[in-house]
């Protein structure tokens, strides 16, 4: 009897639409609570650090370049990010967000998950900094 059952069940198959989706073919608009890949608008920041300190899987830093002027690099590790909203909720000055439309964020190498947010002319001076020889044993910028 269940050989009869299961065989009616694949013949009807056999002349039904299937319902998966084709994916990278054919997309659907994301839900507008969808916590995809942080943002920080850089003329928001006052560098106070409470992202930082908020985030729970130490996905955020924020790099000082020079206080008075505001001039801040963010660091964002991706890989790190449980997307849990924290420093979202926690920031004041409301300049991180998580987008809702820059979700798809998987990568065949380590290196695009790591992004950096500011001024080009102060992630280019970072960047230099950094890959100095030496640099490890230098005191960090914050």
């Amino acid at each position: 009897m269940k050989l009869m059952s299961m065989l009616g069940d694949v013949v009807g198959s056999l002349f039904k639409k299937p319902f998966t989706e084709q994916y990278p073919f054919e997309k659907k608009p994301a839900p507008e609570s969808l916590r995809g890949k942080l943002t920080w608008d850089a003329s928001k920041c006052s560098g106070c650090m409470l992202c930082v300190k908020d985030c729970p899987a130490n996905a955020i830093e924020l790099i000082t370049i020079d206080k008075a002027n505001k001039r801040f690099v963010m660091k964002y590790h991706m890989d790190r990010c449980t997307f849990c909203d924290q420093c979202v909720v926690n920031c004041r000055l409301k300049c991180l967000d998580l987008s809702n439309e820059q979700w798809e964020l998987a990568a065949l190498s380590h290196e695009p998950l790591t992004v950096y947010y500011g001024r080009d002319e102060d992630i280019q001076f970072l960047l230099e900094k950094s890959a100095r020889p030496g640099a490890e044993a230098e005191a960090p910028c914050a």
